[in-house]
């Protein structure tokens, strides 16, 4: 008996370490995995809601964490990854979808201080000179690369009148000399309220009578004809807060431009207020290439007129070609509103070859972005792209806003719909 009792301590003791080992731990399996796909985001003042930076932050959520990551909801990507692959895509393994899962079984076990650490160096994310009692910090963020330019629009008051309000603003730049903008950035004065924003440049210096002026303005049209530089310098939709182009490519803004803001407020009942900002980073290396964008809208809609019918389900369909010329693709972002379901583009080339752009099976309005390729995508002359968009106007669709459902048409509202596709590119 004491034999067995004995044999049964000695095996107990040679296994023990290897039991506890398998039970993942914050510190050493946790931390590295929200330092590398979550704390970009989940930081105080960043885009996410809450923060991710300490053991405390990340406990009292653990079960929400491992829920959203378990069903891909988060690091949100919408784009289907097989389909063609982004130089920013984002995502989460098996294994460490499979490692949060199993910490938050185990009873979120904090770890040992300092134990993130693995093969090759220190691990994302620990401060080896904290103490059981002190927060578990994120290693901190890199420095974040100051803008070279800051332009602030002038405070807004936005009305409280439960009204959609669509507004221009021209924010004077104060250039004397030309610039190469290889990154674009736009932070909401007031993410709650702010739909979109479109950036535009401006080199006639007439404009700025447009500033603060409404949609319904009959002004606007003398404005709308005035040619503008770059009608669409970058647009900022939810989830889509900074675009960055490739080494040696970038957009040029001339001396003595302007830059104008088309924003879009939803409707509230109470007012507030609004200073959204822009940020441009200029080129480090020489410019080799000009960024330049190519938009396709509802008048590329074959199947038109882009109408959803009331309790429908339609599907529209895009073609845009032959190009006259080859142009090389950086990035593409599609845009819907709430009744969006599934967008999906790609090219044909005179040869018959498919290059496949973008495939979304469930569109999510509230993350939108650039899709930068992997590597320039080339489209020789000839070639074509093609695009199907499918749309849910029933009543049993949850997202949609208008109720009963109606017959809805295109329109910047967010009660309306939209069918668009905007790729940067280069030549």
């Amino acid at each position: 008996m004491k034999k067995g009792l004995l044999e049964f301590v000695l095996l107990w003791l040679l296994t023990a370490p290897e039991m506890v080992a398998q039970i993942p731990t914050y510190t050493t399996d946790i931390q590295p995995i929200l330092a590398q796909h979550c704390a970009p985001c989940h930081h105080p003042g960043g885009l996410g809601p809450f923060s991710l930076l300490t053991y405390e932050d990340v406990v009292k959520r653990g079960k929400f964490v491992a829920k959203v990551t378990q069903i891909r909801y988060m690091p949100p990507f919408p784009a289907d990854r097989e389909f063609q692959h982004y130089a920013n895509e984002r995502g989460l393994s098996e294994t460490e979808i499979s490692t949060i899962q199993a910490w938050v079984r185990g009873g979120m076990v904090r770890g040992v201080q300092g134990m993130g650490q693995r093969a090759g160096g220190r691990g994302q994310g620990v401060e080896g000179s904290s103490t059981d009692n002190e927060p578990s910090a994120l290693t901190p963020l890199p420095p974040a690369r100051t803008p070279d330019l800051v332009l602030r629009m002038k405070p807004y008051g936005i009305r409280g009148d439960a009204r959609e309000d669509f507004r221009y603003f021209h924010v004077p730049m104060g250039l004397t000399q030309d610039i190469w903008v290889e990154a674009i950035e736009f932070v909401p004065g007031n993410r709650k309220l702010l739909h979109h924003s479109r950036l535009m440049i401006d080199s006639t210096g007439t404009m700025a009578g447009i500033d603060g002026i409404t949609e319904e303005d009959p002004r606007l049209r003398d404005f709308q004809k005035t040619p503008l530089a770059d009608e669409f310098l970058y647009g900022w939709v939810p989830g889509n807060d900074r675009v960055t182009f490739p080494d040696g490519a970038a957009k040029r803004i001339r001396a003595g431009s302007d830059l104008i803001l088309n924003i879009h407020y939803s409707p509230s009942a109470k007012a507030d207020q609004d200073q959204s900002e822009v940020r441009l980073y200029f080129a480090r290396k020489p410019v080799e290439r000009v960024v330049k964008t190519l938009t396709l809208t509802e008048n590329n809609v074959t199947n038109q007129p882009f109408q959803l019918p009331a309790n429908a389900k339609p599907t529209f369909y895009m073609n845009y070609g032959p190009l006259p010329d080859t142009v090389r693709l950086l990035s593409v972002l599609p845009h819907m509103h709430r009744l969006g379901k599934s967008v999906r583009a790609f090219a044909i080339t005179p040869d018959g070859n498919v290059i496949n752009l973008i495939k979304i099976d469930a569109w999510d309005y509230n993350w939108q972005l650039s899709y930068f390729f992997k590597e320039p995508l080339v489209l020789p002359k000839g070639a074509t792209i093609i695009a199907e968009a499918s749309y849910d106007n029933t009543d049993q669709n949850p997202l949609n806003p208008n109720r009963p459902a109606r017959t809805v048409g295109y329109g910047w509202n967010s009660t309306d719909e939209m069918m668009n596709l905007v790729f940067y590119y280069i030549k």
